[in-house]
């Protein structure tokens, strides 16, 4: 099924992300190569203007295909922790490792009118 308008929700290491083909998202760090190429199978919903299809709980025979663009870093999470009246302060820093994908195609059965 090859259309421009088409969507789907996809559960990724346990969270879950709206995706359409050609999109590029960061989800939680999966060990993964860059280049390499994934499918996941845990589609939850598949849509495309005004059809729809909702899994109970996933979508059978439907599937995202993605690439994987490697590990990168979020954006600094700053912890500052205080105790008065004891001169204690400590700052420290955090980065969260992200993997980044760009979804090649979404793969699903026939869409059903809404």
């Amino acid at each position: 099924m090859e259309d421009t308008n088409i969507y789907a929700i996809v559960e990724i290491a346990g969270k879950q992300y709206r995706v359409t083909p050609g999109e590029t998202i960061d989800v939680d760090c999966i060990d993964k190569i860059e280049g390499e190429v994934l499918e996941f199978d845990r589609v939850l919903v598949v849509g495309n203007d005004g059809a729809t299809t909702i899994g109970k709980p996933v979508v059978e025979g439907a599937k995202v295909v993605a690439t994987s663009k490697g590990t990168v870093r979020g954006v600094k999470v700053i912890v500052y922790r205080f105790k008065a009246k004891v001169r204690f302060r400590k700052k420290t820093g955090h980065h969260q490792l992200y993997t980044r994908l760009t979804i090649d195609k979404i793969e699903a059965p026939e869409l059903v009118k809404a």
